[in-house]
């Protein structure tokens, strides 16, 4: 049965809050950990259903995954079977086509269907097939299903068209059993390519340049196991520093790297919001007037295409016109539709919207459209009047882990209804 929450808005927030483990670091980490010829401890966890699709899928391949607590995660794929993933636990999520890489590199071979998760307007995948063509393998797709295999993979130079955190990572873990060396130019640079990245050198490859924007990879004969504990989300932590100018009194946010969100906590001192940065904290207190600013998405360091829809809600309540230019997934404005419903002024144009505030906001049911868009209702049903009920919380699920639970121990009045 589906469910729906629900937030009575218009409470003042106060409190602490613990960030979880990074999301899009956890997705990648745990198919790279098939590339080992021995058992991957990785702690830190994030209780979100995406671990739970990828766990499936390692449960296909005959990996061993053992959950010693809620998040800490014990893989051994010493017993590794390199089967077609043709299952649909592969189609929920966009994240497993991390395995094409990582088999690839272990095997020499793998065969998936398409990976799913949230549409945000095309999303191909035509620069990780590209990178494995360059390293030699052959491509070929045939009834939804991607075949890519290779006699032998042999070190290249890459240059990506893009620079996608998506093809970095897949392309890095197809080279690490490359003969030979492979460099990839015009590499993403985010923090959680790094984390990746200390993984696979923690498990014996020679990675070196992860966090820049050429990325060398010198092959090995074999990957073995490691122990290794995951950087905390910075998305979600932008997306509780956006919850707390929006309504908190005053509000701690822990476990965070600040400078991983340093584009952000820029625009918010921008708009006037009165925090303190410290070494693995910040603190918000509460500001009388938001003021208007613009943003424009661009790849790690710029500011994240994660956070511009959270940060849409908090600027119907700032003073004046904000503006938003989307550069990264151009359609990425479908929460604007539903904050219109709230009663935000907001103008979509193609890949921009316009925000005039501030703006009286009201509770009314909405959708999570993605996981990012539930975010930004999240914020909407705070600071509105009345109750504010979210459906397809299924996406929010998938990236926010115990939020819920969080947004109570803030003051929040907040709940879960199963509906027909």
């Amino acid at each position: 049965m589906p469910e729906v929450i629900k937030i009575e808005g218009g409470h003042t927030l106060e409190g602490e809050v613990t960030i979880s483990s990074a999301k899009n670091a956890t997705v990648a980490l745990i198919p790279a950990t098939v590339l080992a010829h021995g058992p991957v401890t990785i702690v830190g966890v994030p209780q979100i259903a995406d671990v739970e699709s990828l766990t499936k899928i390692l449960n296909l391949l005959g990996v061993q995954v053992e959950a010693r607590s809620s998040d800490h995660l014990i893989i051994d794929p010493t017993n590794i079977q390199n089967i077609d993933l043709v299952d649909d636990a592969v189609t929920k999520l966009r994240a497993s086509y991390y395995f094409m890489g990582a088999l690839l590199g272990r095997f020499g071979r793998v065969c998936m269907k398409m990976p799913g998760g949230c549409y945000l307007g095309p999303r191909p995948i035509d620069l990780h097939l590209k990178g494995f063509e360059a390293l030699g393998a052959k491509v070929t797709y045939d009834k939804a299903c991607y075949t890519i295999e290779a006699k032998e993979l042999k070190g290249a130079k890459i240059f990506l068209d893009i620079a996608s955190v998506g093809a970095t990572i897949n392309i890095m873990m197809a080279a690490v059993y490359a003969k030979g060396r492979t460099t990839i130019e015009n590499a993403a640079k985010e923090p959680e390519i790094i984390d990746v990245a200390t993984l696979l050198n923690k498990m014996g490859a020679h990675i070196r340049g992860a966090g820049t924007n050429v990325i060398t990879i010198d092959g090995v004969d074999k990957l073995m196991g490691c122990f290794h504990e995951i950087i905390p989300d910075r998305i979600e932590a932008g997306t509780f520093l956006v919850i707390a100018a929006a309504c908190a009194k005053k509000m701690v946010i822990k476990n965070i790297i600040p400078q991983h969100l340093d584009a952000l906590t820029s625009k918010l001192q921008e708009m006037g919001v009165d925090m303190d940065i410290d070494v693995d904290r910040i603190t918000i207190r509460h500001t009388d007037k938001l003021v208007a600013t613009d943003v424009t998405t661009r790849p790690y360091p710029g500011f994240a295409t994660d956070l511009q829809q959270p940060l849409t809600t908090l600027m119907t309540q700032a003073h004046g016109e904000s503006k938003v230019v989307e550069t990264i997934y151009v359609e990425r404005f479908k929460h604007c539709g539903e904050l219109q419903r709230m009663g935000a002024d907001i103008e979509v144009s193609t890949g921009s919207a316009s925000i005039k505030g501030p703006s009286s906001l009201f509770g009314t049911k909405v959708v999570a459209t993605d996981l990012r868009c539930g975010a930004a209702m999240l914020v909407a049903g705070l600071l509105a009047e009345g109750v504010t009920e979210i459906h397809d919380v299924y996406h929010i699920d998938r990236g926010y882990a115990e939020i819920d639970q969080k947004l109570k121990n803030l003051g929040a009045v907040i709940w879960r209804e199963t509906i027909e």
